[in-house]
């Protein structure tokens, strides 16, 4: 049973980590730190880009200490298998339902982005670990994505400090590989042409991560036993026919 939910929490956090890139923050890192802003501030972007992964990865470890606290927590408790399968379910399924908008349902956020007027006050290995920092501690800035606190949570339920630690690392590590996306960006034409193809897998990505979040909640019902992972399959199906229905009216409505 542990090693389904630190299976699913490690896949939850690549998923997290690639979504999180379509946020504010991640939009603006893609623009600000590229070769062609890079050089237009006299800076390597190669440099720049290194620090910002390696700030990543320390925000992702950061994010990942709080966790191993949590699950050194839980761990101590001795809580039964069925019981952790049971609330990783619970968590998984609520977390499908706000990032497919199930209802209008969402779950909280907030909204801070990092301080772009470092870009001029700062040296650049500064501001790219700063801001990599920012971005992989997952919950410093905008969340984009609920799988981020899914990820959180399963990497709790593990109860082992030193997964939820590695978790959480590889959160942040996802994160800030996303700037190398921006590696072929030397012009403005060419910066234009990748934002419209950035924005287009939006929604491709988005489904993913439920997919995995729907997938995660699945198997961890059908451990519990076979009614609850048909109980699960159910509410899934319920849930894709309120979004195929919503975004059926709303095609009617532009028409």
């Amino acid at each position: 049973m542990t090693t389904t939910i630190t299976l699913a929490a490690f896949a939850v956090a690549v998923v997290a980590g690639a979504r999180s890139t379509w946020s504010p923050c991640g939009l603006s890192m893609l623009a600000s730190i590229t070769p062609l802003a890079e050089q237009g501030r006299g800076h390597r972007y190669r440099s720049t880009a290194a620090w910002f992964v390696l700030g990543a990865v320390a925000g992702g470890a950061s994010l990942g200490v709080c966790m191993a606290t949590l699950a050194a927590g839980v761990g101590a408790l001795g809580a039964s298998a069925t019981t952790l399968a049971v609330l990783g379910c619970a968590a998984a399924l609520v977390a499908a339902a706000a990032d497919a908008r199930v209802a209008g349902f969402r779950l909280p956020v907030h909204h801070r982005q990092v301080n772009e007027r470092w870009l001029d006050q700062f040296r650049p290995w500064v501001y790219g670990a700063g801001f990599g920092w920012q971005i992989g501690a997952g919950l410093v800035t905008y969340i984009k994505a609920a799988a981020v606190y899914l990820m959180i949570v399963l990497a709790v339920l593990t109860g082992d400090p030193a997964l939820a630690l590695v978790v959480g690392a590889t959160f942040g590590f996802v994160r800030g590989l996303a700037v190398l996306l921006g590696r072929r960006i030397t012009s403005p034409a060419t910066l234009a042409a990748f934002h419209r193809r950035f924005a287009e897998l939006g929604l491709v990505v988005l489904a993913i991560v439920v997919a995995v979040e729907v997938a995660a909640a699945t198997i961890l019902a059908l451990l519990v036993s076979p009614w609850a992972g048909l109980a699960a399959i159910v509410l899934v199906l319920v849930a894709a026919a309120v979004i195929a229905s919503a975004a059926r009216s709303r095609r009617a409505l532009r028409l």
